[in-house]
């Protein structure tokens, strides 16, 4: 038996709207609005606990240490660590904001990950996303293959790769341009990359406006590193005209599920082409559905607005197929059309589940952007961590630290105050002892 196991980021303690992210729209639009990481670290448990609930093997994905000092100290500021918070937010406020962000919730990005079925030394393998289009990002990397091998160490069964090279040619974003179909999580499938622009050849031609973050390299160099079969890798270009358009992953236009490619009719270059290649290089027994939304029950804006490919798509216990998606989708009314209709068409997907998600949602990432995709099969689930897994009891354990150390709200000018990192690296280093992860953060190791 192979589990699709979803590990969701769990919302850290200095979540903050920054505006940080030019291309994505809700962030930008959400700038200095006052945040409440408890409120966000809380609706992301709940979601947590209803997918173990139904029956789905569900992890935790730990948050980054933020404040980030190091990236401060390496640019000039000095001191201690308050006189270095004080200066930052004197001298370059914009800065600090990027070192304090919690962005690292949106395991979508944390990693690329191929199941063992499909690689050829029968491993799973894990490449953390360099993720160097945008700052506050780029800063990632290293803590989070700390932490994927601190969930994932038996090496009988995981190879952990290091990101690729941190500049534009290899821009990797992580699972949020990737995705899987095949008969079941089990059978060998087709792995389908999904690129903005290519770092080197300049007649493949990307968006305008906004950056392509994904590059044609990028992705098939992760295909190389996961050992993967010239037939099990795709590589499709994501319409530049979407990514204008406020698309900046391929998840927010596309998800994929087992046998089931769910996507607008817009989300690739030459699409009725794109749609042709992905069918002729399946290699399932099952009929491949694609489920293709058109422009005119729901337009690109409100596929942005709503994040309805943003959801996340799972196979139930049952076997049927769910779409679990943010409560925006319900609150459109274009969307909310286009669900009903879709569950009541001839296609897999046959339920809907709507969250609140709204502190996410409202920086720029929707329940497919909190949690990261990882076919195990029992062996493998075995070797997995197992604090890291949520249960009834962790879930208790969870939400009882969440509502002792995060704070209601966080405000611009709480980022200078040095009280602020303090409870946030103290809550930090007791959630690595609540889920067994040792010393992954810089500041449990200096």
């Amino acid at each position: 038996m192979t589990y699709e196991v979803n590990f969701d980021g769990l919302v850290g303690p200095t979540h903050n709207y920054a505006g940080l992210s030019y291309g994505n729209v809700a962030s930008l639009s959400n700038a200095t609005s006052v945040s409440n990481p408890k409120e966000a670290a809380l609706q992301g448990l709940e979601k947590m606990k209803a997918m173990h609930d139904i029956g789905l093997k569900q992890g935790v994905f730990a948050p980054h240490a933020r404040p980030s000092l190091a990236p401060l100290r390496r640019v000039g500021f000095s001191g201690t660590d308050a006189q270095v918070l004080e200066k930052a937010y004197k001298y370059d406020p914009i800065l600090l904001r990027a070192c304090y962000s919690a962005s690292a919730m949106w395991t979508a990005n944390a990693a690329t990950v191929s199941p063992s079925v499909d690689s050829s030394d029968g491993k799973v393998h894990f490449t953390s996303a360099n993720l160097n289009c945008k700052f506050h990002r780029s800063i990632e990397p290293e803590t989070t293959t700390n932490l994927l091998r601190a969930m994932f160490a038996n090496a009988q069964y995981f190879a952990h790769h290091q990101h690729l090279p941190e500049q534009p040619f290899f821009g990797d974003e992580g699972a949020a341009n990737h995705t899987r179909l095949a008969d079941s999580h089990g059978s060998k499938g087709l792995q389908l990359y999904v690129y903005g622009s290519s770092g080197f050849n300049s007649d493949i031609k990307g968006p305008t406006k906004y950056p392509a973050r994904q590059t044609l390299e990028a992705s098939q160099a992760i295909a190389r590193l996961h050992k993967l079969d010239d037939k099990q890798a795709i590589f499709i270009q994501q319409n530049p005209n979407v990514i204008d358009q406020g698309v900046f992953h391929n998840d927010v236009i596309a998800v994929g599920n087992e046998n089931v490619l769910f996507c607008h009719d817009q989300a690739f270059i030459d699409q009725t082409t794109s749609l042709t290649k992905i069918r002729q290089a399946y290699i399932g027994e099952k009929p491949l559905h694609i489920v293709e939304v058109p422009t005119h029950a729901v337009s690109v804006e409100d596929a942005v607005k709503s994040y309805l490919f943003n959801s996340q798509l799972i196979t139930l216990p049952s076997g049927e197929m769910m779409l679990v998606a943010p409560e925006e989708c319900a609150k459109n009314d274009n969307v909310a059309a286009y669900i009903e209709y879709m569950l009541g068409a001839k296609n897999p997907i046959s339920q809907v589940r709507f969250f609140d998600l709204r502190q996410s949602m409202q920086n720029g990432g929707g329940p497919a952007c909190l949690r990261l995709r990882v076919a195990l099969n029992e062996a493998e689930l075995k070797a997995v961590n197992p604090e890291v897994m949520m249960s009834e009891d962790k879930f208790i354990q969870l939400s009882a630290w969440v509502n002792k150390h995060y704070r209601d709200k966080v405000t611009e000018q709480d980022l200078a105050d040095p009280s602020l990192l303090q409870e946030s690296y103290a809550a930090l280093d007791e959630l690595t002892q609540l889920l067994n992860l040792g010393s992954v953060y810089d500041f449990q190791r200096a």
